[in-house]
């Protein structure tokens, strides 16, 4: 193995700071690489990141926008949402479709893993491209005021381009897709 894929850090104490029913935040005092004491912050999240695109025979595709409360701001995203390890995610990414959109999907990929924010957070995330829709109800969650656009899939495309789109699972699960689909 190289010796750069070692981890040279050294954990000392961790200790727990808060937690919620999504998030636990930790405090681990360290040893980093060169050897001296430090303090390293971590965000634990108690779900795995979801992210799903549907895309129709046409090549349309939804997206979701609704206001983010810790950017305060309204963010236009891929369906997404969380799935409790320990749970399959794909049976998680099938709910989260259904919830946010009212569709569901006779064929689904799994098109990529991610690392959000690694410097801060251990949040694994999986985007899905799922196909064959049929469209059914929404079910939102309380939490959830969404609008709903259906959109041809060049056009979301574009909306990452141009900032529109800044969530970055939903910016790495559509330029992952259009790299798939060859657009």
């Amino acid at each position: 193995m190289n010796t750069m894929e070692n981890n040279p850090w050294q954990t000392v104490e961790s200790k727990e700071i808060y937690q919620n029913p999504w998030i636990q935040v930790e405090e681990h005092q360290i040893v980093n690489p060169a050897g001296n004491p430090g303090v390293y912050g971590k965000v634990h999240f108690k779900n795995k990141a979801l992210g799903i695109i549907p895309l129709d025979q046409d090549n349309n595709t939804w997206i979701v926008g609704q206001h983010r409360y810790p950017l305060d701001e309204y963010s236009w995203e891929i369906p997404m949402g969380g799935g409790p390890i320990g749970v399959d995610i794909l049976e998680s990414a099938k709910r989260e479709l259904k919830e946010e959109t009212g569709l569901s999907a006779g064929k689904w990929t799994e098109v990529m893993r991610i690392h959000t924010s690694n410097s801060v957070t251990d949040e694994e995330g999986f985007v899905f491209l799922a196909e064959e829709l049929t469209q059914g109800e929404t079910e939102f969650e309380e939490t959830e005021v969404l609008l709903i656009k259906k959109l041809p899939f060049l056009e979301v495309v574009e909306m990452v381009m141009n900032g529109e789109i800044t969530d970055g699972i939903s910016i790495a699960g559509i330029l992952k897709v259009a790299r798939i689909l060859g657009k």
